[in-house]
């Protein structure tokens, strides 16, 4: 049977789509050894295999083992549950602005971290870094659960959930600015510290929970990919096909806001990776959610280990958190693909 001018488009479309999924994983798979052998101490690649394989000094094994890696796999852990959140989270609102930043979820967690280091410190608790992150999560899923209340109980509209967002990041914004002009300067540098993202704070054990949860969070959304999809057509044509639009929003907001607020809460603030990823992605492969959501794990781990690289390379000795190369990078770029490419959404 000959194929149609519409099949082989068809097929051509979807070898474009696998090739930059394979390229994808091999670009990360480059840029994961390159990150690990960079640094003050240069590495070659053969040293960093000796190294995991355990026929290395002891300096060196200590450099890869306790200081690289498990930075390195932080920025992919965190890049990866940021994107996945973002991609979600613009389908959820149908709406190209959605993301961590905008819903005020990062705001949010900059509070928490304020307010164990200003009040939980004025009241004599010991306030360690699990102090400030658990904080920190605690208020990132307030701010999660005031838009999902009003999801549940108002039936509220897309743009209506953007908008409650951007208000509540301006409250929580002022607030925070509000701890700083009352606290102490020693403790206005540790909120300022805080709210840099910086993937070289997670521990072994953190980093096991980021990742776990980025994960499970990963694994919901790529099960439910088609229903996203579905989405796209509207919603009385996605109810039409069998898909529970309430609950599908719902859950992935939960979802969505339970990976981010994880991650912000051991890592800070990484502005725009969870905007800008996922509109790289339909704009190299389209629209459709099975791809696009497996896609923006595998590019957004890729951005956030490249930016953090070059954060702490290229300013030797000095390293920048990675929060604010994403900031000074993310807003062009996002602008760039707004004002070039809107046809893609």
């Amino acid at each position: 049977m000959s194929s149609t001018p519409a099949h082989v488009r068809y097929k051509r479309r979807n070898r474009r789509k696998r090739l930059v999924g394979v390229g994808s994983v091999g670009l990360l798979v480059l840029a994961t050894a390159w990150s690990i052998a960079a640094g003050a101490a240069e590495l070659s690649v053969v040293d960093v295999l000796q190294i995991l394989s355990g026929e290395a000094s002891a300096t060196n094994e200590t450099i890869v083992w306790r200081i690289r890696l498990p930075r390195v796999l932080s920025a992919i852990a965190a890049g990866l549950g940021l994107s996945v959140a973002g991609a979600a989270m613009q389908k959820v609102l149908n709406n190209p602005l959605g993301s961590p930043f905008t819903l005020g979820i990062s705001q949010a967690a900059a509070f928490g971290a304020a307010v164990a280091v200003v009040v939980l410190s004025g009241t004599g608790v010991l306030v360690s870094q699990y102090v400030i992150a658990g904080s920190a999560f605690l208020f990132s899923l307030m701010s999660a659960g005031a838009i999902l209340l009003l999801v549940v109980y108002t039936r509220a509209t897309p743009e209506t959930m953007i908008l409650t967002g951007i208000a509540l990041g301006s409250m929580f914004a002022a607030g925070t600015s509000a701890l700083q002009y009352l606290a102490d300067p020693s403790d206005v540098s540790a909120i300022v510290f805080w709210t840099f993202g910086d993937v070289g704070r997670p521990a072994y054990l953190e980093l096991g929970v980021m990742s776990s949860v980025a994960a499970v969070a990963t694994g919901y959304f790529v099960y439910n990919s088609w229903d996203y999809t579905a989405l796209s057509a509207g919603d009385e044509t996605a109810a039409g096909l069998g898909v529970d639009v309430r609950r599908l929003r719902v859950n992935g907001m939960v979802v969505a806001s339970l990976v981010t607020a994880t991650i912000t809460a051991f890592v800070g603030i990484i502005s725009f990776v969870g905007l800008v990823v996922p509109h790289i992605v339909r704009k190299l492969v389209g629209g459709d959610d099975r791809y696009v959501i497996p896609l923006s794990c595998v590019v957004g781990g890729l951005l956030l280990l490249v930016s953090d690289t070059v954060a702490r390379t290229a300013f030797d000795p000095v390293v920048l958190p990675v929060g604010i190369l994403t900031a000074f990078l993310g807003a062009p770029l996002f602008l760039y693909l707004v004002i070039r490419g809107r046809e893609y959404w």
